[in-house]
């Protein structure tokens, strides 16, 4: 077997589904990371990912609204059938906890206003699902997402790998839902 799997096998070769497109979303007020993976019966596959950046902008409401747009951009092209968003940690600044707040609004609103339930798990539980330890560091996370999804191309920014790692949590979760309902 190669090393370098493209697929996380939760069910067996043999079961067939229909894919489910998960777009995951790492929020921050300045970078906003977006990863994208297909769940097809018993496999996960990549399909894109990127960085919302608007450190340029000064005025977080400007920030909000181009953080916004872009990603019901991103939403438009890649069209995800479910979606979730990594939720809130224990911050030792309140004011970037709130600023972060305000992000995590703007993300669950472009996601529901496509008409997506929005998922949220905390970081701790996404670094289970992908690393299998709840406190994983951001590189054993990284490389784990790399491992299981193969090449992924380079991301000038971890945003986008964390966003990764929580579709690939999510679409985790849906599969074990699906079992679960059988």
């Amino acid at each position: 077997r190669s090393t370098k799997k493209r697929w996380i096998n939760w069910r067996g070769p043999d079961s067939v589904k229909p894919t489910t497109r998960v777009i995951g979303i790492d929020p921050g007020t300045r970078f906003t990371g977006w990863g994208i993976v297909d769940a097809v019966g018993g496999s996960i596959t990549f399909v894109d990912a990127g960085v919302i950046n608007v450190s340029n902008i000064e005025a977080l409401p400007d920030r909000l609204v181009q953080i916004y747009e872009q990603l019901t951009a991103v939403i438009a092209r890649h069209q995800p059938g479910a979606a979730a968003a990594e939720g809130l940690f224990h911050h030792k600044n309140s004011m970037s906890a709130l600023k972060l707040g305000h992000a995590r609004g703007v993300v669950i609103m472009a996601l529901a206003r496509a008409g997506l339930v929005v998922g949220e798990y905390a970081p701790g539980e996404v670094k289970r699902a992908v690393a299998g330890y709840g406190r994983a560091g951001k590189e054993e996370v990284a490389r784990m997402v790399s491992l299981q999804l193969g090449p992924i191309g380079e991301h000038k920014r971890a945003d986008a790998t964390d966003a990764l790692a929580v579709a690939m949590c999510h679409a985790l979760m849906l599969g074990t839902a699906a079992r679960l309902s059988l």
